[in-house]
């Protein structure tokens, strides 16, 4: 099973930038969306559908061109979760799960701290998650959470850690964070096969950041340590240009 996940910043803005011809290419067997920004009424599903995803699933928001996950899959799942049933956590529509006889893939969109309020809010949310996950795991214990965690894990993780130790996204409290949730019980697929440094998900607008390749890697494939021995490739795709990030994927084998 090929599992890619893709935060899109915007769905409608990257089928524009030619997103579903490069979907056809990539052919993945399951695409976890992040920052869809769209409601499934507002995007053209024909062209998702032909592109060889007849079960898609989009969980939005409340408040209209935010946030955001969807889920596209060749199979049908056996469930579908919309969100945790989590108030707050829901209302921003931030997490999606569909499960398959082995194994349950989420999209997740985890808050950014732009500012302190929000800061505030992305601790409460990772606290809230932490446990939600510790839940959720018992009953499924194959688990791979797809998605834009919005932190930075190690050093290697980003190309300025000094000039960045204080911005949000690679704050001591959140790299402690995205630890202790590794330890709980995930693997990182893409750094337990790859160890190379400059490795990014995610690249800055601004002085020309991707051309020079200075960016943070803050989206993860994280797979339940069950699936350990199932990891067989995890890579990331530089090349996809419809967003501020790019796709990462986890293959495994059943």
């Amino acid at each position: 099973m090929q599992i890619i996940s893709y935060n899109v910043n915007g769905i409608r803005a990257a089928m524009r930038k030619g997103f579903t011809d490069w979907l056809k290419s990539a052919n993945p067997d399951v695409v976890c969306l992040q920052e869809t920004k769209a409601m499934e009424e507002q995007v053209e599903i024909d062209e998702i559908v032909s592109a060889g995803y007849p079960y898609h699933y989009w969980y939005s928001a409340q408040k209209k061109g935010y946030s955001g996950v969807a889920i596209f899959t060749k199979k049908e799942p056996n469930h579908i979760e919309y969100g945790t049933g989590i108030d707050y956590m829901d209302s921003e529509g931030r997490n999606l799960r569909v499960d398959f006889d082995e194994v349950s893939v989420m999209s997740l969109y985890l808050p950014s701290g732009t500012n302190i309020a929000r800061l505030e809010h992305k601790l409460q949310y990772m606290a809230d998650f932490q446990k939600y996950v510790d839940t959720l795991r018992k009953e499924y214990p194959n688990l791979v959470i797809c998605g834009d965690y919005n932190i930075c894990h190690e050093a290697i993780d980003i190309h300025d850690p000094v000039r960045n130790k204080n911005v949000s996204g690679f704050l001591p409290v959140e790299r402690e964070w995205i630890g202790k949730f590794i330890d709980s019980g995930f693997i990182d697929s893409f750094r337990h096969l790859n160890k190379e440094p400059h490795n990014y998900t995610w690249w800055s607008y601004r002085a020309n950041a991707r051309a020079n390749n200075k960016g943070w890697r803050i989206d993860y494939n994280m797979v339940s340590e069950p699936l350990q021995e199932n990891i067989k490739r995890a890579v990331i795709l530089p090349e996809a240009h419809h967003s501020d990030h790019c796709p990462h994927l986890v293959e495994l084998e059943f």
